[in-house]
């Protein structure tokens, strides 16, 4: 069997008195990697500066080595590079201009003095924007760096290389033009006033790795005082998918949303937003629990989410553990934490259990472990069947709302969003390791924008039909 690897690069810095090059390249065999290239950056009389270019199997490998380096004397490891990291050298983003401008004419119509009409136009009638300048097709991806990914609070420098790998996102699978912005504040109000004074740029808002529960006030207050549309796509994405998944899921286990017991474990943005979404869809028994059990009509609340999922969900007011209300349950939907849903909790579950467990990187339970008693199964991981993913919806609800110039999303589309994910899965194809198309399903978006529209048409808030 062919050995998988990697190509890493080390730039290093030997001392030519201490060391020769050979001795290092016995490090980097006995160690385990394979020398592939040498290229000198820098020779100095006593010092030389080279990058070695070394095939690994993996990681631990590749940390292995570098250790082996630096123990090494007169040679220092300066920097590491691999695939991913040249993934990313600089940024992975660019903006192309659409005209080539070879002449002063072509200068002074795309710049001064031509573009001054154009500027006194937009300036009488600003609706003139859409057409004449890129903001009909430019999408703001914007983050504080508070919730990314699975690091929680980072620099807002270091949350770029995500932003603009949404933006890549963006333009792979909808063509929309995406421009990630991330801010060196974690102030609500200020952040509100920094959108707010972007916003005549674009044609919508994507908020993104934004903190609960400042995302939640940070979303609801520029919905209200904005004309474009905003999304936080932690909370609405991840729901939309979430419910396409349990619309197909349900067919198969043949049960109906109404009749179902269905447990939200991890009450923060994305597990309220799959609650309301749930509702809308006409969910009636719904539990959400979290670190402290089950939130219920008892318990007095400081968090207004909280209070709010106590208010509208769990009907039957069941306190306790997620062990304990879980019992009887058609559905277990987890955004929560790696292992919490233990097999036994499976087991007490009603007949033919739909589990998602989403946790990313490790789910709430295996799907070794809960295959032999679920009926469905679903993850946030690529490497499962049936994974939860945010770019089966974003692309496609944006352009829907670009193309028909809506001023918001609102729960209808969002709900008209899902229902066109499951339906991109004939019934033919239905099966309980295929409920959610995958990422690179070519329907998927069109689908989303067609649903997208019409629900925006049919609302009242599409400014262009």
């Amino acid at each position: 069997m062919a050995r998988s690897s990697m190509h890493v690069i080390l730039r290093i810095e030997i001392d030519k008195k201490q060391i020769t090059f050979g001795e290092i390249a016995t490090s980097i065999s006995s160690t385990g990697g394979d020398l592939v290239a040498i290229d000198v950056i820098k020779e100095g009389q006593s010092t030389t500066v080279r990058d070695i270019t070394i095939r690994v199997a993996n990681e631990s490998e590749q940390e292995r080595i570098v250790a082996a380096i630096n123990d090494l004397n007169g040679v220092a490891v300066r920097h590491v590079s691999d695939r991913t990291f040249l993934v990313h050298l600089g940024g992975k983003i660019e903006v192309k201009s659409k005209l080539d401008i070879n002449n002063r004419e072509q200068l002074s119509q795309v710049y001064t003095p031509e573009v001054a009409r154009v500027s006194q136009a937009i300036d009488k009638n600003p609706l003139l924007a859409y057409n004449l300048t890129i903001k009909n097709n430019a999408v703001a991806v914007i983050s504080d760096g508070t919730a990314v990914l699975g690091l929680g609070k980072i620099k807002p420098e270091a949350a770029m290389p995500v932003m603009e790998g949404k933006a890549m996102l963006f333009k792979r699978f909808a063509n929309i033009n995406a421009y990630p912005l991330c801010l060196d504040t974690t102030d609500t109000e200020e952040i509100i006033r920094i959108i707010k004074a972007l916003a005549p740029t674009f044609g919508g808002i994507n908020l993104e790795d934004i903190a609960s529960p400042q995302c939640f006030e940070i979303e609801e207050r520029l919905k209200k005082e904005l004309d474009i549309p905003v999304f936080h796509d932690d909370q609405h994405g991840t729901a939309i998918v979430v419910l396409a998944g349990i619309f197909n899921a349900l067919k198969i286990a043949k049960k109906n949303i109404v009749d179902c017991k269905i447990v939200v474990c991890g009450i923060g943005a994305a597990g309220t937003a799959i609650t309301k979404m749930l509702l809308n869809a006409g969910a009636q028994n719904i539990i959400g629990v979290d670190r402290n059990g089950a939130i219920n009509k008892t318990t007095n609340y400081t968090n207004q989410t909280w209070s709010w999922v106590a208010e509208h969900t769990n009907p039957n007011n069941e306190q306790g553990p997620l062990s304990t209300v879980i019992e009887d349950a058609d559905i277990f939907i987890g955004v929560s934490a790696a292992g919490i849903l233990k097999v036994d909790d499976v087991k007490k579950m009603a007949k033919d259990p739909i589990v998602f467990a989403l946790a990313n990187p490790n789910p709430e339970i295996s799907p070794e472990d809960a295959s032999p008693y679920v009926r469905v199964m679903a993850t946030g991981r690529s490497d499962y069947p049936n994974q939860v993913n945010n770019v089966l919806c974003f692309p496609g609800i944006f352009r829907g709302v670009l193309d028909c110039r809506a001023s918001a999303i609102n729960e209808e589309m969002k709900l008209a969003a899902a229902v066109a994910i499951a339906s991109t899965i004939s019934e033919d194809e239905l099966n309980e390791e295929y409920i959610i198309p995958g990422v690179f399903n070519t329907q998927v978006v069109e689908k989303i924008r067609e649903a997208v529209i019409k629900s925006a048409q049919e609302t009242g808030v599409a400014k262009k039909i």
